[in-house]
């Protein structure tokens, strides 16, 4: 009979496994896709931000789940950086806080970890997929036919629902449903926004909108994005997505580095013949993106400066909502902290353990996501391993 099992070899599912094998248990580890951690890799092609060097209480605030705290304060930011350089893999800090490998890509930490989990007897099998339960055990399609398992402990890492040609489909809601769990709906996080762009914006698409602040409700947030063919999408999008989704209204601030009194007096000087373009490019130093984008979303442009000014400070966004979650970068929803122990383990399955994204939380990019898998992971893979 298997001691342990870990189902998902992802950040969450590798970390439980680490932990679970460190405490002497014999740990199976159990992957639907043909090589673990493929979503880590994908976020790390170009360059993997790992953690966040922010201070424990500031680190803390970033997340929607306050119950997190406690775990990010096990595992935070200090000791991700240490368990990489663990791992033979250093780290430096950029000049925005995020944490990145000197080797950058996330191929090279994968490996030694993986070199490691074997050295400490960790199994890994690859396209096992978990297919819910039969007959009490948990119940597989393997490349050798259907297989069961009986495990003393079991630690469930099975992704959210975003990226799903990557493992995280949700897949096992209904099974965890039928057994007494509660799931709270998946909705995507850290995603872009659809928009109904007039064809004159697609000579645009692909360019990136710099230096401007994204307000949502009453959130400020500097940043850039990128136009495409589906809409926006980016790093500044991603830090005010969860309001936008939630019902806040979108709007830019163009001339983020100005008053709105600068901005109505420079537009009040004399425009000569200078066509809109040139003059908006002069008085206010528009790039030829924004001053798109003002037309696309302010036209027509109002003639007083008060008004105008008004516009490009806070541009409406006419959006038509979240993109698929399929697109997001990671997922909202999931397992809430009720339907668990302090451990996490599953109150209505004991001896079950949830780490990751299959639990209810969501945190913006910039290392914060990863950290709460790694951290969900050692914490349920202790938590398992100390389970009679």
């Amino acid at each position: 009979m298997t001691d342990a099992l870990v189902i998902g070899a992802g950040p969450a599912g590798l970390m439980a496994a680490e932990a679970l094998a460190a405490a002497g248990r014999r740990v199976l580890v159990a992957e639907a896709k043909p090589s673990p951690a493929r979503k880590l890799l994908m976020a790390g092609k170009s360059g993997l931000n790992i953690t966040h060097d922010d201070p424990a209480a500031r680190f803390a605030a970033h997340y929607s789940a306050g119950w997190l705290a406690p775990i990010l304060a096990g595992f935070g930011p200090a000791g991700v950086m240490d368990w990489c350089r663990g791992l033979g893999q250093e780290v430096f800090t950029g000049s925005s806080g995020r944490v990145f490998p000197e080797a950058m890509k996330a191929s090279p930490l994968l490996r030694a970890w993986l070199r490691r989990l074997e050295a400490g007897g960790a199994v890994l099998r690859t396209r096992w997929r978990w297919t819910g339960w039969q007959d009490g055990a948990l119940a597989f399609d393997t490349p050798q036919g259907p297989h069961l398992e009986r495990p003393a402990v079991t630690v469930l890492a099975l992704g959210g629902a975003s990226w799903p040609r990557l493992g995280s489909d949700a897949a096992w809601v209904p099974w965890l449903q039928a057994r007494g769990v509660p799931v709270a709906p998946f909705r995507p996080a850290n995603m872009g926004f659809g928009v109904d762009w007039s064809d004159r914006m697609a000579p645009l698409f692909g360019r990136p909108v710099k230096d401007v602040a994204l307000l949502a409700g009453e959130r400020r947030e500097r940043g850039e994005f990128v136009l495409s063919a589906r809409g926006i999408e980016g790093g500044g999008v991603y830090a005010v997505s969860a309001l936008v989704r939630d019902g806040a209204p979108l709007a830019l601030d163009l001339a983020p580095a100005r008053s709105l009194a600068e901005v109505a007096g420079r537009l009040a000087r004399p425009r000569g013949k200078d066509s809109t373009a040139n003059w908006l490019r002069k008085a206010l130093r528009l790039d030829p993106v924004k001053i798109a984008l003002l037309h696309e979303w302010g036209r027509p442009l109002p003639a007083d400066p008060a008004r105008l000014a008004r516009l490009v400070k806070a541009l409406p966004v006419r959006h038509t909502g979240p993109r698929p979650i399929a697109e997001a970068i990671s997922s909202a929803g999931g397992i809430p902290r009720e339907a668990l122990t302090d451990g996490l383990e599953l109150t209505a399955l004991p001896g079950v353990f949830a780490c990751g994204e299959m639990l209810d939380w969501e945190a913006p990019t910039g290392g914060y996501l990863l950290t709460a898998c790694l951290a969900t992971g050692l914490h349920a893979g202790r938590a398992a391993a100390a389970r009679g």
